[in-house]
């Protein structure tokens, strides 16, 4: 780099090897999103296998989506200290050991174990990375990069949904996990395109570093060369500083700060309450229709027409959210696109055979799809692309726990009642509930900004602000300077060391 360039970081080159970047994470967040969903075509007869109710076979996918998202602050400190790189294709191979395993289970515990705590932080691996690197490559097309990656989910539904069905007849669910586990290696090559940004850029920090301490060294000698009682707050500054390391280590991975910031707060609640309706219809939309006297390809065909519709959804949403008439206010999009999938749900009971089920898989689909596409574009538009990390980290870790409970939660509802419509009921209003509270909570939040705008060009413009913030600190100079000949020997002192240290 050239010496006017060379302490600035690259900018995001919005296209280029950044295209190959998104079909990695289009698979790695494919298979993120779409594998707990897919695995629910095997959940009727690993109940049977094991004589379980709904909602302890239903504590599979959950327990693998919330370590998905729990996992993820250890995710992002990993891609903080390694990178994405090594991170997606360590995950990879998470993923493939966690299936393989539950091949040879022999009971539902060691499920819980092998698919969802192993293979959930494998996937939790895949994730986070493939988000955060999109926002390394990409600036003014970030929207449409986020909607095709997050593409990947649909297209992998909709390709897993009958190969499970497939390979559970010809294999049985032992055979298809081992199968499966092979699949997932394949997380691993989509790591592998995931070329580090910046390399040069860090080469020259790092020769910077090493002359500030160079630098630092000569100072610190000169400095021991000076009076004891100069030397003393040094040392205690020293000290100091040297308790506060921890916490500066925790948040150069993980930025705190970002609970004193009105928007996430506002999307970190709305988030975590919609998780506790989001997933539980797509596991329960098969089993359903098997309830209901239809054929398990049928079940599961209506996975893929969701799919189907999801795949064609995300990249259009992406492209009308990067338009100039939605970007700047993302977040109302964001909100109506919750507010609209949750009554889908709230609709579904009406639909009481199989055309009403396809009916309510396209409008899911889509629905679903607009969800998606925007889940961390408007995340990244509320607290900018430099804390991004921290705050997919900090958010995942807050949803996991309604991610945990959404599916049990339906699964003892069915358990209950014998009738799936409650858990389609409770998953719309909770949905409807979120986009609500988002909705009028950004609304808040764009006024309170407009005003704060308002009144920091105001104060900027006014020079009685200035003024009256000059004569109060010249007030204060002169109070100093009032103050009784007790204090005039300790200024000589002060002025006598300042002399000195001029002079060195």
């Amino acid at each position: 780099p050239t010496p006017a360039t060379a302490g600035r970081a690259p900018g995001p080159p919005d296209g280029g090897w950044g295209w190959m970047v998104v079909f990695g994470a289009f698979i790695s967040i494919g298979f993120a999103y779409a594998f707990p969903k897919g695995l629910a075509i095997f959940f009727k007869e690993i109940q049977d296998f094991f004589g379980t109710s709904y909602s302890e076979v239903a504590w599979v996918a959950s327990i693998m989506l919330a370590t998905t998202y729990g996992a993820g602050p250890i995710s992002s400190i990993l891609v903080n200290r390694y990178g994405s790189r090594p991170v997606v294709m360590f995950g990879g191979l998470l993923c493939g050991i966690g299936m393989v395993s539950a091949a040879f289970c022999t009971s539902i515990l060691q499920l819980y174990i092998c698919v969802g705590f192993i293979t959930g932080f494998g996937l939790a691996l895949n994730l986070q990375p493939s988000v955060i690197i999109i926002g390394k490559y990409f600036l003014k097309r970030r929207p449409i990069a986020n909607g095709l990656a997050m593409a990947g989910s649909p297209v992998m539904l909709c390709t897993l949904a009958p190969l499970n069905q497939f390979l559970f007849d010809n294999f049985g669910w032992r055979g298809s996990f081992l199968i499966l586990g092979a699949i997932l290696l394949n997380c691993c090559v989509a790591g592998a395109l995931f070329r580090p940004i910046g390399a040069a850029t860090a080469t020259v920090k790092t020769q910077v570093t090493e002359k500030r301490k160079d630098a630092l060294k000569v100072v610190t000698e000169d400095a021991m060369e000076m009076s004891s009682p100069t030397t003393a707050p040094t040392e205690n500054k020293i000290e100091e500083e040297g308790g506060n390391d921890c916490c500066e280590k925790i948040n150069q991975y993980l930025d705190f700060s970002l609970f004193k910031h009105r928007g996430f707060l506002i999307y970190l609640i709305g988030n975590v309450l919609m998780f506790l309706g989001f997933f539980a219809p797509i596991v329960f939309l098969a089993p359903y229709a098997k309830h209901i006297g239809i054929d398990e390809y049928s079940a599961a065909f209506l996975l893929s027409i969701l799919a189907i519709v999801d795949m064609v959804a995300r990249p259009t949403t992406g492209i009308i959210a990067n338009s100039k008439w939605v970007r700047p206010r993302i977040q109302y999009f964001f909100s109506f696109s919750i507010a609209f999938n949750g009554t889908c749900h709230l609709l579904c009971p009406l639909a009481s055979g199989y055309t009403g089920l396809v009916i309510y898989s396209i409008f899911f689909g889509l629905a679903f799809g607009m969800v998606c596409a925007m889940l961390f574009e408007t995340l990244m538009d509320l607290v900018g692309a430099a804390r991004f990390t921290s705050a997919v980290g900090l958010v995942t870790i807050a949803e996991c726990c309604t991610i945990l409970l959404g599916p049990p939660i339906g699964g003892t509802l069915i358990d209950t009642f014998g009738d799936y419509k409650y858990m389609f009921l409770k998953c719309g209003a909770v949905m409807v509930l979120a986009g609500t509270f988002l909705f009028i909570m950004n609304y808040y939040n764009y006024s309170m900004l407009a005003k704060e705008e308002k009144e920091r060009k105001a104060k900027e413009e006014d020079p009685k602000s200035v003024r009256t913030e000059n004569e109060g600190r010249n007030n204060w100079n002169k109070e100093t300077a009032q103050d009784g000949p007790e204090l005039e020997p300790l200024r000589e002192e002060q002025e006598e060391l300042k002399k000195e240290m001029n002079g060195t």
